[in-house]
Order: C-alpha cells, then structure tokens, then sequence
C-alpha cells in the first residue's frame, strides 16, 4: 500500500512576467519503507516537488490543481492545523544548505528542543534528553557540549547532522532530504550519505532523496524518477534506469556521468541550456536540446506509456522504436498514428 500517493499535480509561480509551470502534471507512490530518487538538473522541479508536499511554498509559488495523499488522507486543501501536525512529526525534510537551514541567534540545543516539543509531548527537560539522544544517534562528537553551541561554531558536515537530527527526532513515517550534501566537501558527503542510509534501515523510513548526482541514487535508491521542465520524463527501478535507460534526456545524464566514460573516450555533456519555464516549448520540453528531435516533437508532447513492468517514459523516440520493432499494441493508436505521419 501506497503510504504518498501523488496525482497530477501541479504547482506554478505567478510572477509579473507571467505563470511559471514548477510542476505540470506530477504522478507517483511510494511504500513504505522504499526509498525514492528525483534526479535532474538545477530548474526541473525536484525541490519544488518537496515544498509542495509539505506545502511550504513561498510566495508567489501555489498549488494550483492535483492530489497529494499521506495515507489516503488529502493534504492539498487541509487546513494549516492539519499541516503542522504532519510536518516533522509525519513527514519530515532536510534542507539542501547546511549553512543557512539552522538559525545562527540561537543554540543547537533551543533549535532542537523547539521542534521536539512542538510535535511531541515531552516536557523541557525529556526533550532535552531526545535532543542529546539523537545528536549521539547521529555521530556528532560531545554531544552535550554541542548543545550549548551556536551554528557558526560548528563545521558544514556536523551542521547537517544536526539538521538530520532534528528531521527524525520525532520520528517521521517520510524523510524528505533535499540534496543534503550541498556544500559540503566530498568526504564529508560520503559521510552523510551513509549516515542517512543507515539510519533509513534502522528505522524503516520511507525516504525521497532529491539529487542532480545520479551516482548518488544507484547506490541509495529503489526507484528512481527523471524530471525535466517540471514533468517526470522517465520512472522505473534503478536497474531499469541505469541500464535500459529510455528517454533522451536520461540518456545524455547516463553520458555525462564521469565514472562511465572509458579510458579513451571523452565525456559528453547535455548540449544547450535548460528550458525557460516561462517559454516552454509546444511540444517536448527537452527537444531544442534533444539531437533525435523529429517534426512530432515540436509539435506535441508524447503521452507517457509504460515499455515494461513499472518502467514509464515519456517520449517520442520510444513511440517511434516500438512501432518499429511491431510493438504497436502496446502504444496509443493515435500516437502511432502521429509517428507514421510526422515522424
């Protein structure tokens, strides 16, 4: 059973320039226990997606239209009293910058304490003891002398423990960690990674893992979601992404990935620039960058169709593929239609 469950949703900005489509027609679930990569580039949607789910969206950002269920019950709509009783305490969230998530005016241990007490029933003094409990549960050397420190006392790596502890200090069914290893070295972001990876297993946690790095996911994630320009282009396991990758733009990702290039070979980055949300294009989003673009995908946008068991695309070189390979059953008859007479 499903323990997120969300619907095409869709979030916009309305700027003076004009609506921003952040996200146009968002679907997935996830189960508990499964953890879930979002992967793509700066602007595609992924952070977005996590604001929207905690519905921490900061002006002129709303959710326009869509469905988001936390265990059948509807968030899109509720009220803030129902918000604030899922936030931290159901569903929680790491913030993707260390260095500005924590308040530099006050201690570890009010910051900690505050959250803990705002979500749980513990009095100043049991909370205190969660606090200094989790901060040990997270690695963080001398814990009770960290308490009584400020955030500019602290380095980057031990600050995102600290934003990792008061994320799962009550405890949450969902963790949310939105790139947790922004600026910070690569060491250390090994080092937070796994932390996040056995503290998953310890708990059970359903987890999102929000990440550009797609290395990343391949050793963290069970399923893995490609996003660009605000819409889901490709979604599977992380076997199926990795090495049966469908859409275009997932498979100029897997080209650009450093490790997979070869002693001779040169690495090949994604030509162009991401979309402008503000101008999107009338067919394809990635096709002014995509170098199998065909006439259909300028002019519309491929339905999502599902080329094996849980492994969904959106695009028109697949359409096309199939057909080829006699596999038209399993595509839309109007968009078999559209490659045999625009393709």
């Amino acid at each position: 059973m499903s323990i997120l469950k969300i619907k095409d949703l869709r979030t916009s900005f309305f700027t003076p320039s004009g609506e921003v489509k952040a996200l146009d027609g968002m679907s997935f679930s996830i189960n508990k226990g499964e953890v879930l990569g979002i992967v793509g580039e700066s602007g595609s949607g992924k952070s977005v997606t996590a604001y929207s789910i905690l519905q921490i969206l900061a002006p002129p950002g709303e959710i326009v239209s869509g469905s988001i269920k936390y265990k059948d019950r509807e968030l899109v709509g509720a009220g803030e009293d129902v918000m604030q009783a899922i936030r931290g305490n159901k569903i929680s969230i790491i913030f993707q910058d260390p260095m500005t998530s924590l308040n530099p005016v006050y201690t570890i241990e009010n910051q900690l304490v505050e959250a803990i007490k705002l979500h749980t029933d513990r009095n100043d003094e049991e909370a205190r003891e969660r606090a200094l409990e989790m901060l040990q549960l997270v690695g963080v050397n001398d814990p009770a002398r960290r308490l009584r420190q400020y955030p500019y006392e602290l380095s980057g790596g031990m600050r995102q423990r600290v934003m990792i502890a008061m994320a799962l200090s009550c405890e949450p069914d969902i963790l949310i960690a939105d790139e947790p290893t922004t600026a910070l070295d690569v060491t250390i972001q090994a080092q937070i990674l796994d932390l996040i990876q056995d503290l998953q297993r310890k708990f059970g946690m359903t987890t999102i893992l929000i990440t550009h790095d797609l290395g990343v996911v391949a050793g963290m994630c069970d399923k893995i979601i490609v996003m660009y320009g605000g819409k889901i282009v490709e979604a599977g396991t992380v076997d199926q992404i990795f090495y049966n990758p469908q859409h275009e733009y997932t498979k100029g990702l897997m080209r650009s990935i450093p490790s997979k290039v070869g002693k001779n070979e040169r690495l090949i980055p994604i030509e162009g620039s991401p979309v402008d949300l503000l101008n999107m294009p009338r067919g394809c989003s990635f096709c002014p960058r995509c170098p199998n673009a065909m006439k259909v995908c300028l002019e519309r946008e491929a339905d999502t169709i599902e080329t094996e068991p849980g492994h969904r695309v959106s695009c028109w070189m697949v359409v096309k593929e199939m057909v080829e390979k006699g596999e038209a059953a399993l595509v839309p008859e109007e968009e078999a239609k559209e490659i045999d007479n625009r393709g």
